[in-house]
């Protein structure tokens, strides 16, 4: 309870407000928007609002915040609800500026209240987090059975071992030797298999696939986590060298020469006892004593006087692992964990050699079986490169011919695979081939559950077809599964109006605005109704 981790989640309470700061406005005068943090009868809100150009509100959202996420190192965030939905809150408190601005990716985009929290998001900020798989953003109705990281994150569920230690029968749906009726202690397992553990938070990649089947729930310790979850890299080049130290602990802690030189020995809790966290004034010496355990204090170059000098003195992980801006999150720091012996070191030879004949560009960061050099050993199965390549193509067109390439592998291998088959689907859609689209995203909805992108892009296809009246229950449907999506609801509204169906149109429009009152343009077409239908 006295780390980080231990405070990564917390709910809001009087208790609470009265220790944090809980008054403040910001001005986005980029967005024309206006932002407040206030408190009310024991209880945190934000407001978001607009000017018109008489200097009037245009609009007002509030909400009620319900939990701090963050231990408040760099600051913390605000978590909203919403029948069901958990949605991130537009402004950030950050502990270097002492202030509230905006949450990170609010900076030039007006996201209102809207922005869902992701399983892969909360897994790794709350400790039991119950989000509904398959949705965008849905959590049961008791949102987390528990909030702060805990005990069981590293050391596995507890209830199945406390049966199996009671004698009594449990179902066990581990496999190998280690399972979850198993108390895992890091300590005993490989090196790299404690990475494993650390790696499901400490080591984001490029692009972070589930296996199929799989949710973040399926994680546990002493398993291999590629076995749930893969995490793949864009290779760097020496043009273009790993620069990313926010949560790619583990990768830049491989390419330092002490892990090179230990052979795989070294590790994240060499160095990091998680039970433990050393305040800033204790972290030098705590961590001298880590540096100690394989160096000496003649291994340091520079003189006993000069080090004493420095504020901290003497102090290892000032020089070797010195602190740098977080580039996608503002007035924060993270520690680089590429231990250098000096800030100019070069990145070693092998940063840029760690892709494979079978994966000439992506690095897979966390096979589940290494090979000795430590490359991948075992190829990736053609779905979750499909994910990958489909997820990176988004923003990198270098990767589309792989992502159709694969895609056509898919298609003669496993063509009855209902994500194959939307993104068979998709990319007709994209294509121009709208009637073949709806073939493959009709088998993809018979083969497989309800997905609310692939009843959408059927709705686009038919939409494209002329077949409008048949496209809105489908639009319907995808906004039941997913109702808080702006792209399916301005469909509903952009289909009703195809049909000449104005005042349903209009009540749609409505509905949407409610939900996204911040969307100027759709005020305005909201404006225009009201004012062609008036006597």
């Amino acid at each position: 309870m006295k780390t980080d981790m231990g405070r990564s989640m917390s709910p809001i309470t009087p208790a609470l407000i009265k220790n944090i700061s809980s008054s403040a406005t910001y001005d986005n005068p980029q967005l024309k928007r206006r932002f407040e943090v206030f408190t009310r009868d024991g209880k945190l809100y934000q407001s978001e609002y607009g000017l018109d150009a008489d200097g009037k509100e245009s609009f007002r959202d509030t909400h009620q915040l319900e939990w701090i996420i963050g231990a408040g190192v760099n600051g913390f965030g605000a978590i909203l609800q919403d029948d069901h939905h958990l949605f991130q809150a537009p402004l950030s408190f950050y502990s270097k500026a002492m202030d509230w601005e905006p949450s990170p990716g609010y900076e030039f985009a007006d996201l209102g209240f809207n922005r869902p929290i992701t399983p892969g998001c909360i897994s790794c900020h709350s400790g039991r987090p119950n989000a509904v798989a398959g949705t965008n953003g849905k959590f049961e109705a008791t949102p987390f059975s528990q909030l702060a990281i805990g005990c069981e994150r590293c050391h596995g569920p507890g209830a199945a071992h406390v049966q199996l230690m009671s004698g009594e029968p449990v179902h066990s749906s581990g496999k190998g030797p280690l399972s979850d009726t198993m108390i895992i202690n890091p300590a005993r397992l490989t090196p790299y298999m404690a990475d494993n553990i650390c790696m499901a938070c400490h080591q984001a990649g490029d692009v972070r696939v589930l296996k199929p089947g799989k949710t973040y729930r399926d994680i546990r310790p002493g398993l291999p986590l590629d076995e749930t979850l893969s995490i793949l890299m864009v290779p760097p080049t020496p043009e273009a060298p790993p620069s990313k130290d926010h949560v790619d602990h583990y990768y830049s802690m491989t390419l330092s020469k002490c892990y090179r030189a230990s052979k795989g020995k070294l590790s994240c809790i060499t160095c990091h006892d998680p039970h433990i966290e050393p305040s800033r004034e204790e972290a030098p010496a705590y961590f001298n004593s880590k540096c100690l355990t394989c160096h000496t204090r003649q291994s340091c170059k520079l003189p006993l006087e000069t080090r004493m000098q420095q504020k901290p003195a003497d102090n290892c992980i000032g020089c070797h692992m010195p602190q740098r801006d977080i580039q996608v999150i503002s007035h924060s720091t993270a520690t680089n964990h590429r231990i250098v012996a000096t800030p100019d070191e070069p990145f070693p030879d092998v940063t840029f050699m760690q892709t494979t004949a079978a994966l000439p560009n992506l690095i897979h960061i966390n096979p589940a079986h290494r090979s000795v050099s430590g490359q991948q050993a075992d190829p990736l199965p053609l779905l979750t490169l499909l994910q990958a390549y489909g997820e990176l193509a988004q923003d990198k067109p270098e990767y589309v011919a792989s992502y159709l390439k694969v895609l056509s592998q898919l298609e003669q291998t496993q063509p009855n695979d209902p994500l194959v088959q939307a993104a068979l689907g998709r990319r007709d859609l994209k294509d121009g081939n709208f009637s073949n689209a709806a073939d493959h995203l009709r088998r993809s909805l018979q083969a497989g559950p309800a997905v609310a992108t692939t009843y959408a892009d059927l709705a686009d296809a038919l939409t494209h077809l002329g077949q409008t009246a048949e496209a809105r229950p489908l639009i319907e449907k995808a906004i039941q599964l997913d109702p808080f999506n702006p792209i399916t609801k301005k469909m509903l509204v952009v289909n009703l109006i195809q049909a000449k169906q104005y005042p349903e149109a209009k009540k749609s429009l409505e509905d949407y605005l409610k939900v996204f009152p911040q969307d100027d343009f759709m005020r305005q077409m909201l404006h225009r109704a009201e004012s062609t239908t008036q006597p």
